[in-house]
């Protein structure tokens, strides 16, 4: 059962506010009575539609809501193993590159990676009641959140990137089940439209082209039941550094009024300071996305020390308002998956937990004023360290864990197979046949130095120098293609799930990464394309040293860290 495909939405929506349903606005529209930065200018250009924020955020906190209840709640198990049929699934990947899902280091032990998301679908009585925005119901919804999970390979500690959601990207060509194509983008696309193309699974095909980071399971939450979660928890400490009321002059904000300092929040209070723009930081989606990461991790501690959750009523009554609440991968389809996961996240501690946000910086295209894209080094230092499993809090050894998926042109042990000992968490990794000989693996070779901008001439015969290196490396059918291609990175495709362990040891022979190995609908066989970090010599380019912690302008927030207090906008104080 699926909910998915998005809608637009037009300024009646927007001109609904934060207290109809939420903020109008992401990384824009601050009231101009209130002044503003360039973050805060109304927006222009005809980029997708913003919902109202209360759905938008509420989403993002059933998703970490949901895994934390299955994850605190091992005793109220068998209360709520006959929900199995209420779980509704989709499909994970819609697009056609597969990464095959994260790979097991030397030790067995296998990172997971998670893509929460927060649709804003008003597709029911209550999900409408939470909404409002009346004119936008029972329309497709949007992917407003997005943020991914990343859990250690040792379990040791857990990283959350989340994108904002007015962030613009290219968007790959989708494949409903059903046949129907999306085409790849031709331009931008603000990523929250992901959802309207397909589904989830191509908001997971979105995510892995921007980071090449494999994803292994997607869960989208609606927030169905987020009020009564919200108040089973007994309230959950904030902090704001003044006093403050977020209410505009007309009319417009969450209406959360707080004191200078801690507060307990519970209920419509809670779910007040998760849609608040209008009042902290400069009024944009960024400063709430800042609120909603110290909401969360003060939830998470508070999780672990309150004991009303181990009311078994309670945590059935908790237990059924996440499953009804939430859509998820076929790899989650039962509870006892999802108990499996929540086992897994429950072994990370709070103070091993960082929350960030998506490097970015304002977009300067024509019409998309406000809006944002990935700030190029800092974004990908930050999809790095996850790709390789290296901690974002900094506390790693600050090397890529063995056998995780490193960046490309990193060690080549990444390339070679590792053992699949038993893990308890879920895993999507196919049952591959066993690896031929060299001489038995046919190899496709196309020339893609120009990388994918095309900013540099493709160099001439490298197809043929590749292929002939690896027929001196005992690929005798190693040929060059005629059809060219563009990538940035040296990557091997393949077709079927037969051909993964051969393709796996041609990436070996080379010296390629794990991360270099994807199955592909672009392909018929196993095909290998010289990117641009292999334009000369035998081997690609290696990149820098891995970054040993996230940049500051991930602006990351640890778990334990109780002194997080939200600056005020001014002129919402009181």
């Amino acid at each position: 059962m699926r909910r998915s495909s998005v809608r637009g939405e037009g300024a009646n929506a927007q001109a609904a506010g934060e207290i109809s349903g939420g903020g109008a606005g992401a990384s824009g529209t601050v009231p101009p009575q209130r002044g503003g930065s360039k973050a805060g200018r109304q927006e222009t250009g005809g980029g997708p539609a913003r919902r109202p924020g209360k759905r938008r955020v509420l989403r993002w906190t059933a998703s970490v809501l949901s895994l934390l209840i299955l994850g605190t709640a091992a005793a109220g198990y068998l209360y709520y193993r006959h929900l199995n049929g209420s779980i509704q699934t989709d499909a994970l990947n819609l697009g056609e590159t597969k990464l095959g899902g994260s790979k097991p280091n030397a030790s067995g032990q296998t990172p997971l990676n998670i893509l929460l998301i927060g649709s804003d679908a008003r597709d029911d009585a209550a999900n409408q009641a939470l909404g409002g925005a009346t004119d936008t119901f029972d329309g497709p919804p949007l992917a407003d959140v997005q943020m991914l999970l990343h859990l250690s390979a040792d379990r040791s500690n857990m990283s959350v990137v989340s994108m904002p959601r007015d962030t613009m990207l290219m968007m790959p060509k989708c494949t409903e089940p059903g046949g129907k194509v999306h085409p790849a983008s031709k331009g931008l696309v603000q990523t929250n439209e992901s959802l309207q193309r397909g589904g989830p699974g191509c908001t997971v095909a979105t995510w892995q082209e921007l980071t090449k980071i494999p994803i292994d399971h997607f869960m989208m939450i609606d927030f169905k039941g987020v009020v009564s979660m919200a108040d089973a928890i007994g309230g959950v400490p904030v902090c704001v550094e003044e006093n403050v009321h977020s209410r505009t002059r007309d009319g417009k904000g969450s209406g959360l009024k707080l004191p200078k300092g801690t507060s307990v929040i519970q209920g419509e209070q809670a779910l007040q300071w998760l849609r608040t723009r209008y009042g902290f930081e400069d009024g944009t989606d960024i400063g709430r996305t800042h609120a909603q990461h110290q909401y969360m991790t003060s939830m998470s501690r508070e999780f672990r020390k309150n004991a009303k959750l181990t009311n078994p009523v309670k945590l059935n009554s908790l237990a059924q308002a996440a499953i009804e609440a939430m859509v998820v991968d076929p790899g989650l389809n039962k509870i006892d998956k999802l108990y499996d996961l929540s086992m897994e996240l429950k072994k990370v501690p709070p103070g091993r937990i960082t929350m960030t946000t998506m490097p970015w910086v304002y977009s300067t295209k024509p019409g998309l004023d406000g809006r944002v894209e990935p700030m190029a080094d800092e974004a990908e230092a930050v999809f790095r360290m996850v790709r390789e499993d290296i901690a974002l809090d900094g506390k790693g050894s600050g090397t890529p864990a063995e056998g995780a998926s490193p960046s490309p042109g990193t060690s080549a042990s990444a390339g070679t197979p590792t053992p699949t000992a038993p893990s308890t968490a879920p895993t999507t990794a196919p049952t591959t046949a066993p690896a031929a000989a060299p001489a038995k693996i046919a190899i496709t070779v196309r020339n893609a130095t120009s990388g994918k901008a095309g900013a540099e001439t493709r160099v001439k015969n490298r197809a043929n120098e590749v292929a002939s290196l690896l027929t001196g490396r005992g690929f005798t059918k190693a040929t060059a293609d005629t059809q060219t291609g563009a990538e940035d990175t040296t990557v091997i495709r393949y077709a079927t799930d037969a051909q993964a362990a051969d393709a796996g040891v041609v990436a070996s022979a080379l010296g390629l990464p794990a991360s270099s190995v994807q199955k592909s609908e672009e392909v018929s066989g196993i095909t290998l394309l010289v990117g641009k970090d292999w334009r000369t010599g035998d081997a690609p380019a290696p990149p820098p040293p891995a970054p040993t912690v996230a940049p500051t302008s991930a602006h990351a927030l640890n778990g334990d860290n109780e002194g997080a207090c939200m600056a005020i906008q001014p002129g919402f104080t009181w």
